[in-house]
């Protein structure tokens, strides 16, 4: 068996697509190492969505660079959003690059990897995906209980800060059959919670000319297989939230309580200049309607600081939003321009690197301040947690777990393993996550 070691940076898809590849790669003799020096095939699965993740991949590349000096037969691979963007680039700066395929060829793989082990130099980027039933293909996921199937992939929105509509393209939903036989193989092999992906994944459906199709019905479908799982889906775009998916939620019992929608800024008019198709008002609506169905719902969000053109009382907004949003937790980053998008070109109204990096600090104090107050509102709560982990501390035995409502949560027993499903009565509330004791 050859060796195959893959780093996979950024998102959850892209997580979901290095299983894939993974397992894709395994029919043709490669055993997945975690051992990047043994490895014959390096693979780096990459992101651009900010200009740090594209610099670290062509450091990770320059490294394997040099090992290929003292083991020319060595295999190394690019692959995901900086591959599909910027191909031209690498094969500029890395010519010892063996393999470049975009993320609309993952399903060319078994005919790209025979041609490079006949030494061959490939790039395989195209702008329209190659189309099959991933079914028909392996994969090996690494974790044990939480497995993730792509629904959708895609976006329409183009926000103008965003590369998404160009790395990953235009919006593809699966068939809904193939996202259940997924999910029965997932549940036959022990797995506890499946979640559901998406670059806008209540946007699920549109582009099949269904009406019955949508993110909803494909909750309730889900929630009538048989098995003792559950079952969350990421990332929601806020105005894509309709009546009748909150609905789902609340009929749902194995669905979680848990919705993840970015807002980006607390301020309208950069809302409009990011392109959002949302108000900071309809916002507010949203999550009101969503608090009032759910009295333990836990909400997050992702939030920009530095936006071109934002004012001192814009970025203001976004922080009394927050406070006003009673938001649980959000992913935060100082604006990053991106080549191709709108927002990248607006120079003349650029905010400067200094001024970026204090409003984050600032955005980062307010996101752990309102995070512990979030998890305070659990202390004396009895929260039903799926155990991730275990580790030892002390002697004793801790479980490292994650709550309906996505908090983590660690308890101490000998009872239980990893998979259980555990009743907790939270005692002990800190910013990033929660203590209890089992309820036997």
């Amino acid at each position: 068996m050859k060796k195959l070691y893959i780093e996979t940076q950024g998102c959850q898809m892209n997580k979901s697509d290095s299983e894939r590849i993974a397992g894709i790669l395994s029919e043709y003799g490669y055993l997945l190492t975690e051992d990047e020096k043994e490895a014959d095939l390096l693979i780096i699965n990459t992101c651009s969505i900010r200009q740090l993740a594209a610099d670290k991949a062509y450091s990770q590349l320059g490294v394997w660079g040099k090992r290929k000096k003292d083991r020319p037969n060595i295999k190394i691979g690019i692959c995901g959003c900086v591959a599909q963007q910027n191909k031209e680039k690498i094969k500029a700066r890395a010519p010892y690059v063996d393999l470049i395929f975009g993320t609309h060829n993952i399903y060319e793989l078994p005919d790209l990897i025979k041609s490079v082990e006949n030494n061959e130099k490939i790039c395989s980027v195209t702008n329209k995906a190659v189309v099959k039933n991933q079914n028909d293909f392996k994969i090996i996921r690494k974790n044990s209980v939480n497995a993730w199937i792509p629904i959708i992939e895609g976006c329409n929105n183009f926000c103008t800060y965003c590369v998404v509509p160009f790395t990953r393209g235009r919006e593809r939903s699966r068939n809904p059959q193939e996202i259940i036989e997924e999910a029965k193989n997932i549940i036959n092999e022990g797995f506890r919670e499946i979640t559901l992906l998406g670059q806008n994944v209540d946007s699920y459906g549109k582009d099949l000319k269904d009406e019955n199709i949508n993110l909803a019905n494909l909750l309730r479908q889900l929630n009538s297989l048989e098995g003792n799982f559950r079952i969350r889906f990421v990332t929601s775009y806020p105005s894509d939230i309709t009546d009748n998916l909150i609905n789902a939620v609340d009929e749902c019992e194995k669905v979680c309580k848990y919705f993840h929608i970015p807002m980006q800024s607390g301020n309208s008019r950069i809302l409009k200049e990011m392109n959002r198709h949302y108000t900071k008002e309809q916002y507010y609506e949203i999550v009101a309607k969503i608090r009032a169905r759910f009295p333990m719902v836990t909400i997050t969000s992702d939030f920009i600081a530095g936006f071109p053109s934002e004012t001192e009382e814009e970025f203001e907004d976004t922080l009394k939003a927050i406070d006003e949003l009673e938001l649980d937790y959000s992913n935060t980053a100082a604006y990053s321009p991106r080549e191709f998008t709108k927002a990248g070109k607006m120079t003349d109204v650029f905010i400067s690197d200094e001024v970026k990096s204090k409003r984050l600090e600032r955005l980062n104090a307010k996101n752990r301040e309102v995070c512990l107050k979030s998890n305070e509102k659990c202390v004396g709560k009895v929260l039903s947690v799926l155990i991730e982990g275990v580790t030892q501390k002390n002697g004793k035995a801790v479980l490292n777990s994650r709550a309906d409502n996505n908090k983590i949560v660690h308890f101490v027993s000998d009872k239980y393993k990893i998979g259980d499903f555990v009743k907790v009565k939270i005692s002990k509330a800190q910013t990033w996550c929660l203590y209890g004791e089992p309820v036997e």
